[in-house]
């Protein structure tokens, strides 16, 4: 008897990549206001700057959990895929992620090992070098963040340009890597990507 049809996450990645998008670009808007505020507080009021950072806080928080429920799914699949083993265990995996200090690089090698067990064959440098400047990027933005202390504690224009500017890479190619993981699984299992109009979704489970 034959197990159950295994399918690529295309709707965990669809919800994900979504969520990517919109908590980067609220963390533009968090950041724009926050500094106008800093600037000019007769023109941009507290609770206008404070509500637009609430929504940013909420909108990351939905990202990262949707994020992780996608990652944690394709993981499960690529161990399945693969002939052999994927290095540590289904916690560490999801919590890697939490950890300060640790999340700064173990991450981006977990990510590299879903990528190569989602498929046969080895991986292309693209799809390497992908991961490596995303991860560069999202680290690049955490970095400028901690220097200057956040959009309210200064009021240089070139940091806020770079760091946002990071910030909207990092969600870009983030998105990447989502569509590039999933994409390799489909070809693995040999589905194919959710149209509109399809009479069956793909499974989360």
């Amino acid at each position: 008897m034959s197990g159950p049809t295994v399918n690529a996450p295309w709707l965990l990645a669809r919800f994900a990549q979504a969520a990517v998008a919109a908590a980067a670009v609220a963390e533009v808007a968090r950041a724009v206001t926050v500094r106008a505020h800093a600037l000019h507080p007769l023109d941009t009021t507290e609770s206008t700057s404070g509500l637009v950072s609430q929504v940013y806080v909420n909108l990351m928080i939905v990202a990262a959990a949707l994020f992780l429920v996608w990652f944690t799914r394709s993981r499960r699949i690529a161990r399945s895929l693969s002939p052999s083993p994927l290095p540590g265990s289904a916690p560490w995996a999801v919590f890697s992620w939490l950890v300060p200090v640790i999340n700064m690089w173990v991450p981006r090698g977990l990510v590299l090992d879903v990528l190569r067990a989602s498929g046969p064959g080895a991986v292309g440098w693209r799809e390497r070098v992908l991961v490596n400047v995303w991860w560069a990027t999202w680290i690049g933005h955490a970095l400028v963040a901690a220097v200057t202390g956040g959009p309210g504690q200064g009021t240089s224009l070139a940091l806020l340009l770079v760091a946002e500017g990071l910030e909207l890479a990092a969600a870009a190619l983030a998105i990447a890597v989502i569509q590039r993981i999933t994409a390799r699984q489909a070809a693995a299992l040999g589905s194919t990507f959710p149209v509109p109009g399809a009479a069956s979704l793909p499974s989360l489970s």
